[in-house]
């Protein structure tokens, strides 16, 4: 039996990674102190994910421990010396960042740290998977030649027909402050790899989704619009005419690729994540669905200005990871994604009438 150390044990891609692992007979070691009730209020709590994870999962063992804690995070390596790490705590909203700055990179970029020396001082051997995020990029694939249509901007070089891949550049564009202490990060997990030989990845995650979200306005944005259509609460579009496109990827899908790389793991690796063209969706286009699906119309409003340094364009090319990883495929359809959030969303408001 393995011991699977996972941060941000209670959000979305820490609760399946948790679920997974304990189907598989493994001991899985959680690390969550709920700071997204203070990011993002209640509609951020996790506390019934991780209520939900203490019932149901048979061999997990919660630690409420902040990452910023370096003397914590040592002491709990010392302790369970895991065989794979999976980090996914995070500050996460492109947004908030600006209003907590410190707070933003002491958990995304210190707390980074503090896990990889930990992991590099008690378990060298352990795989080390680190949730990045495409905003790395910054706003980059904004300069990418744009076409238009009545629901949705699209790539017009046919460099980018398959998305945005690995190779695109990370500097001399405006991030965000979440998207700076992500980048600190990234490349600090791929150096421990590079510079020490460990078993490092970087996956570069578009919209990661599924219902296991706790979706706030400013974080989780398929969640919270279903959520908001459910219970009738206003939504405000920022910017781009609401044509702004997003690849989804859910949750199985994506702790399966972790579950790839662990299994064969290739040091100082990186890794662009998402749906692909294929599930890719503008907010007009998943306003238009959920009203399809439910006959729900979001209540919602057009702002012209758009969010700072975010993507009119992004999806992801997947080309490198299939290669590396042959047997991972994507089991979500963008349909499949919708409709799973409707019969959740929509039954959870009926419940509560």
């Amino acid at each position: 039996m393995r011991t699977i150390l996972v941060t941000g044990s209670a959000g979305l891609i820490g609760a399946e990674a948790v679920r997974h692992y304990d189907r598989l007979g493994e001991r899985v070691v959680g690390v969550d102190n709920n700071m997204r009730a203070t990011f993002f209020g209640p509609d951020g709590d996790t506390t019934w994910q991780r209520e939900q994870l203490r019932r149901d999962c048979r061999r997990y063992d919660h630690r409420e421990l902040d990452i910023r804690n370096r003397a914590g995070v040592d002491a709990l390596f010392a302790e369970v010396a895991p065989d794979a790490i999976i980090h996914c705590a995070a500050q996460p909203s492109h947004d908030l960042a600006a209003k907590v700055p410190f707070d933003d990179f002491d958990v995304n970029a210190v707390g980074t740290l503090n896990l990889l020396e930990a992991c590099r001082r008690h378990t060298p051997e352990a795989a080390f998977v680190f949730m990045s995020t495409n905003k790395v990029y910054g706003d980059g694939p904004n300069l990418i030649v744009l076409d238009e249509t009545d629901t949705r901007y699209d790539f017009a070089d046919p460099a980018y027909a398959d998305g945005i891949d690995e190779t695109f550049p990370i500097d001399q564009t405006k991030h965000s402050l979440f998207g700076a202490s992500k980048v600190a990060a990234d490349v600090m997990v791929q150096e421990y790899g590079r510079y020490f030989g460990m078993s490092t990845v970087c996956f570069r995650g578009g919209c990661l989704t599924g219902t296991g979200h706790s979706g706030a306005q400013l974080h989780g944005y398929l969640a919270y619009l279903f959520k908001a259509a459910a219970t009738g609460r206003h939504y405000t579009v920022f910017g781009y005419k609401g044509k702004q496109v997003r690849d989804q990827i859910h949750s199985r899908d994506v702790v399966s690729a972790f579950d790839a790389y662990i299994a064969a793991p290739r040091p100082g690796a990186v890794y662009n994540l998402g749906g692909g063209r294929a599930n890719s969706v503008s907010i007009l286009e998943s306003i238009a669905r959920i009203f399809d699906m439910t006959g729900t119309m979001l209540d919602h409003t057009l702002s012209s200005q758009n969010r700072i340094g975010d993507h009119i364009v992004y999806y992801t090319d997947l080309t490198r990871f299939q290669e590396d990883y042959p047997s991972w495929h994507l089991t979500m359809t963008i349909d499949a994604i919708f409709e799973e959030f409707a019969a959740v969303a929509f039954r959870g408001a009926e419940a509560a009438e």
